[in-house]
């Protein structure tokens, strides 16, 4: 017994064990002064050169929007756009986008992330979605069909600013309001509560450990965190609607029995449309990369599927004219599973990220850039995600239908627009947070408002733009300058 007394004594001598740096951990003993953290564990390195950089880009300059004499105008930027993009889509993507200032927007991420890149920066980087208006957050099913909120569209995700996501959010929730018939002062409140959320809810996530802050805020917590009490009838309905939109449904919808058993897809141009053998085949084989990008636990699941027919089907806004097709997958009981195949463009951020000083990063596969993406950000993500290659041109693969539903908030309440400022603003923090240190982006935000107001300054003369340019496609499209096919 005196022995293992003697090997107790000589192991608490020898103190903390030194061991090498490991990579891909972070380094210990943690840096910073002692005292200088504000949450168990955490440590003042991050949050004190957040802190610093108010130095350099005060919090107060995020409300400027400087004209720029180079800009594209708005047709201009349209039509660069649709470079590379199916042609006799076009004119259903432009009338689209003049539907109202605010499809525009959805639709321009391009020309505003031109105008973000000649605004204020800290240099902070993360993973952002790129194109983080209020329509892309949204419901889907998890693995075991319980529904998550969170945000739902990556095409244009890249590591960059992480301003830019919050300050197209604050931007979109105005123009929103104003479609809604919200006065002004509703409309701003909006944008400011959306940056607010963010703060605060960087704030949480910082002096959380940091293995409860990644999985921090659960769904059911997120309308008490954000104060969104009013939004909840909406949500509920969203939610109810949600449930309902499965491949089974679709697939009762758009498919018919063939001779011989399977199913076909029904064509309903031009929304969705028959296409050559060729084609569909082409596809079909593609299907064998993707299961080599998807887990190795879940290609069980598709093998017990087999390939039924293929079909093209437009997508949303910003997306209308590109590749992207349905495939109906049927299982030993003819039940349904259907994947989405959709042409991966780069990123149209990459153009504009060097002129804002950010390292643009080399991409071997479009489609894989957005499911890492979509991986980073979200907290639980589709378990059937992964890649492809169709005749030479990348693609993303997904579940389509998989109980997706969204709150349209060109159509809340007025009462309801700040709710839905919050709960997004909290959302975009907690996606941020999984790919940087949240005290960095804390410690630079800090407590008070005054953030807050200068995004919310930004976001109203943002949404004064957009209805400008929006204006002006009205006008080419009226004129004859560029085509539009509206009502689809």
């Amino acid at each position: 017994m005196a022995g293992s007394g003697e090997r107790v004594a000589d192991t608490a001598e020898r103190g903390v064990r030194r061991l090498p740096r490991v990579r891909g951990f972070a380094p210990w003993p943690p840096q910073g002064e002692p005292g200088e953290a504000e949450g168990p564990g955490a440590h003042g390195s991050p949050k004190k050169e957040g802190k610093a950089l108010r130095r350099s880009v005060p919090r107060s300059a995020h409300g400027t929007l400087d004209a720029d004499a180079g800009r594209p105008d708005a047709v201009t930027a349209v039509r660069e756009s649709n470079a590379g993009r199916i042609p006799e889509l076009i004119p259903l993507r432009v009338g689209r986008m003049a539907a109202g200032p605010f499809a525009f927007l959805r639709g321009s991420a391009g020309l505003m992330a031109y105008d973000l890149a000649r605004t204020p920066v800290t240099g902070i980087a993360t993973q952002i979605c790129g194109d983080a208006h209020a329509g892309n957050f949204g419901l889907y099913g998890d693995a075991r069909g319980d529904l998550v909120i969170d945000l739902n569209d990556f095409d244009e995700t890249a590591h960059g600013p992480w301003e830019w996501d919050l300050k197209r959010l604050a931007a979109s929730l105005v123009l929103a309001g104003r479609e809604t018939g919200a006065d002004e002062d509703t409309c701003r409140a909006a944008a400011r509560d959306a940056a607010g959320a963010y703060r605060r809810t960087m704030r949480l996530l910082a002096r959380l450990p940091a293995l409860d802050a990644w999985n921090a805020i659960a769904d059911e917590e997120l309308v008490s965190h954000t104060d969104a009490h009013d939004l909840l009838g909406t949500l509920r309905r969203v939610s109810e609607k949600a449930r309902s939109n499965t491949s089974g449904r679709f697939a009762a919808k758009s498919t018919e029995p063939v001779e011989g058993g399977g199913r076909r897809f029904v064509p309903a141009p031009p929304v969705l449309r028959d296409i050559p053998d060729t084609e569909a085949a082409a596809v079909a084989l593609a299907l064998e990369e993707y299961v080599g990008t998807i887990g190795e636990d879940r290609r069980p699941l598709l093998a017990r599927h087999a390939v039924h027919d293929v079909a093209f089907r437009v997508v949303g806004t910003g997306s209308v004219g590109t590749r992207s097709y349905v495939v109906l997958l049927l299982d030993h009981r003819g039940e349904p599973l259907i994947l989405q195949v959709k042409e991966a463009r780069p990123s149209t951020l990459v153009p504009h990220l060097a002129t804002a000083g950010f390292p643009v990063r080399p991409v071997a596969h479009e489609g894989r850039r957005v499911v890492l993406g979509q991986q980073r950000m979200q907290v639980v993500s589709d378990i059937l995600l992964g890649w492809t290659t169709v005749e030479g041109r990348p693609y993303q693969v997904r579940q389509f239908r998989n109980r997706k539903g969204s709150v349209d908030p060109a159509a809340l309440p007025a009462d309801q627009l700040d709710d839905y400022g919050r709960m997004t603003g909290a959302l975009l923090a907690r996606a941020h947070s999984h790919s940087v240190d949240p005290w960095l982006i804390s410690g630079y935000c800090g407590k008070n408002e005054e953030l807050d107001e200068a995004v919310a300054e930004f976001a109203v003369a943002y949404a004064d733009r957009t209805e400008a340019d929006h204006a002006h496609l009205l006008t080419a499209i009226r004129t004859g300058r560029i085509a539009a096919e509206t009502g689809i």
